[in-house]
């Protein structure tokens, strides 16, 4: 009998995260519901991730709602799977016991069968109330191994080598990942996945590395991987033969690129290496015609132009190619005699002859996300310093080895990247290292994320967080968010239910917005139906005027996410004026030069093209000339190291201040920053306001 491998469709969560910023609406997912039934996948990952958040802050719609429509069309043919980051959940916090048992069973309930559960430290403790409570309620844990690579320390010349100097010892061995499945295991894990979030592991690694995990433990084994560096496709062909149970891949039109490989492809490897999928490929075709419409769908909606994409191809209808099927032929040879090398250029020839996107060689080279390589270039261009882009790439291994060697992986691939980034503008600067520090570093050394897989130098804890001592986050001092009666909705509360709850626990900047606007419109719908009809007014015509100042123009096409100045406001060279998505990311649009706003000619909502004027400012009103002589000021000044958002100061005019000491809070980079006194003195002038912009090298306040 054929051996059977289990698929795990992940289309609707990571195959559109991946490559089209998780922007399918609730009517695109329905469009392709009615055929996934017949399509009889083991399991579809449908939820968690960036679903939650992004329909809410992008489609206005509701999370709950898309796991449960899913459900109701799927039935229980195939389980419905979810990504959790255990006891952070989807937040950069851990959740009290309550929370976590609230979100697990409201899942279950709505339709989930598999919880994938991961920590971004592969910290087992992270994981363990979740384990417990999606087993409580009849769900199945899938324990999620993050799998990450050491970083590439400098080769050592012959006479570093003879005065005795080492570089560190490799942490991430196959004896790390199945000591880490085993301890899983023993928590009561159902399964195990190897998520290899950055497509970073080759084909002959997770070879040995399956084989070692089904000796060392009896549950299933789940591949996770990406083909942004071009490993995927040769790596899902080398676990299969390696015996994996379950793989993870995308229907064709989301497969390959930044996102799994395509089920297709492996299926065509799978019918020569006599191996049953259990999937109904006819019903896969009919999703695919859905699909094929949505992807152009997404393209324009979201990256504003219809991208390339791959050849059409139907395995049930189309001849395979005569040089495709040579190619098919020598990754099944290669596989079953373990030429590693060979398989890897069979698979990328595949797929390069159906059109799916190159490898990465960037990606590859670095070693590091390509998410996280894109947020680094997203964050310089928003400040100003590409230049420096080579200086941060190189103290990546240095910031991480120093924060104990976390895998790179949400959250702390964004942390280590932005802290590498201001490490390298401090340099620039001529401050020392680590003098702009972003608060979600200094919480990941304190140890509140947990315990990183290498020990942290005492002494660099203290000089990073002022302890030596590993500190734990006090889980007894979080606070619920606040839930208001809504006075413009009719006096109802914020969030009216559980699941309401959870929402705003879990994603408060997004969900108050998106829950206020639900019950505002439920109570005006409510008030218009029971009010005397009325003529409607004709709707006024918005009428811009002609352009006679600078204007600050979109650098990369997107969508306009939020406009953080309304016109009559005054701007300063560097502040953010605009937060624009594009490329999966949030980038912070800056204005150039100082001035007036005199007109916004963009909305929230809107997508915009290159070079779309987004808003135009005009000279700023001449400054009254002071009646009185200003003293000149004489004492020290502490400056921003770049342009962000003053969240909040730590010090008042009078107050004592020691060098080191931290003296404000400034939001940048989608991170908080301390900014902190090089002087110790006496505060003799604070000279910015809680919530102002302000640029690079701005004054924040004097010392005496």
């Amino acid at each position: 009998m054929a051996k059977v491998l289990k698929i795990r469709d992940l289309t609707l969560r990571d195959g559109q995260q991946s490559s089209f910023a998780t922007r399918m609406t609730q009517a695109q997912v329905e469009r392709c519901l009615p055929f996934y039934k017949d399509a009889q996948f083991f399991a579809m990952e449908v939820w968690g991730g960036a679903v939650p958040d992004s329909v809410m802050r992008y489609l206005s719609e509701n999370p709950w709602t898309r796991l449960e429509s899913i459900k109701a069309a799927v039935g229980d043919v195939s389980k419905l799977t979810a990504l959790s980051r255990g006891r952070n959940l989807f937040g950069y916090a851990p959740y009290t016991d309550e929370i976590i048992e609230g979100f697990c069973r409201n899942s279950i309930e709505s339709g989930l069968g598999i919880m994938r559960i991961f920590d971004c430290l592969n910290d087992v403790d992270n994981v363990k109330s979740t384990i417990k409570y999606v087993k409580k309620y009849g769900g199945i844990a899938d324990c999620a191994v993050c799998y990450t690579v050491d970083p590439k320390y400098p080769k050592l010349s012959f006479w570093d080598k003879l005065r005795g100097k080492k570089n560190p010892a490799l942490v991430f061995t196959d004896d790390y990942f199945v000591g880490k499945a085993k301890e899983l295991a023993a928590l009561g894990a159902d399964m195990i996945t190897i998520k290899d979030m950055s497509g970073l592991i080759p084909p002959q690694r997770v070879s040995a590395l399956i084989k070692k995990l089904k000796a060392a433990v009896s549950i299933p084994i789940d591949f996770h991987t990406h083909c942004t560096p071009g490993y995927g496709l040769a790596s899902v062909y080398a676990a299969i033969a390696a015996g994996v149970d379950v793989v993870d891949t995308n229907c064709w039109w989301f497969g390959g690129g930044t996102g799994a490989p395509a089920l297709e492809l492996v299926y065509l490897f799978c019918q020569k290496m006599g191996v049953e999928l259990g999937v109904n490929m006819e019903a896969v075709a009919k999703i695919n015609a859905e699909l094929q419409s949505i992807r152009s769908e997404l393209n324009v909606s979201v990256f504003g132009k219809d991208k390339p994409a791959p050849k059409a191809f139907n395995p049930l209808t189309d001849a395979v190619p005569a040089e495709v099927e040579a190619e098919l032929n020598r990754a099944v040879k290669a596989a079953q005699s373990e030429d590693f090398a060979t398989l890897l250029a069979a698979a990328q020839a595949i797929e390069a002859y159906f059109g799916f996107p190159a490898p990465n060689k960037l990606v590859q080279e670095a070693e590091i996300p390509g998410g996280m390589y894109s947020n680094m270039v997203a964050q310089l261009q928003a400040l100003k310093a590409e230049d420096i882009l080579p200086r941060a790439m190189e103290l990546i291994p240095t910031v991480r080895l120093s924060a104990g060697l976390p895998p790179l992986v949400t959250p702390t691939s964004q942390i280590v990247g932005a802290q590498a980034v201001n490490c390298a503008l401090d340099e620039k600067a001529g401050r020392a290292m680590y003098t702009t520090k972003n608060n979600q570093f200094v919480n990941l050394v304190k140890g509140e994320y947990g315990k990183t897989p290498v020990a942290i130098d005492p002494e660099f804890r203290f000089q990073i967080c002022g302890v030596r001592e590993e500190t734990a986050y006090d889980i007894s001092k979080y606070q619920r968010q606040p839930n208001p009666q809504l006075a413009e909705a009719g006096g109802v509360l914020l969030a009216e239910n559980e699941k309401e709850e959870l929402l705003l626990e879990l994603f408060p900047l997004v969900a108050k917005p998106y829950l206020t606007n639900v019950k505002k419109k439920a109570y005006e719908a409510t008030v218009a139906a029971s009010a005397p009809a009325e003529q409607e007014a004709p709707a006024a015509v918005d009428v811009k005027q002609p352009i006679t100042g600078k204007t600050v123009v979109a650098p990369l096409p997107g969508k306009v996410i939020d406009i953080k100045v309304k016109v009559g406001d005054t701007v300063v060279p560097g502040q953010e004026v605009v937060l624009l998505e594009a490329m999966k990311m949030e980038n912070s649009i800056t204005a150039d030069f100082g001035g007036v706003v005199k007109q916004i000619l963009v909305a929230v909502g809107d997508n915009v093209a290159t070079d779309a004027i987004i808003l135009e400012i005009g000279d700023a009103a001449p400054v009254a000339k002071p009646a009185a002589p200003v003293a000149a000021v004489t004492g020290n000044k502490v400056v921003a190291p770049l342009p962000g958002r003053v969240i909040s100061l730590k010090v008042k005019v009078g107050d004592a201040v020691s060098a080191g000491d931290e003296v404000a809070l400034l939001e940048a980079m989608k991170m908080e920053n301390s900014i902190t006194s090089d002087y110790s003195g006496t505060v003799q002038q604070i000279c910015v306001a809680e919530g102002e912009n302000i640029a690079t090298d701005a004054v924040i306040m004097i010392i005496g």
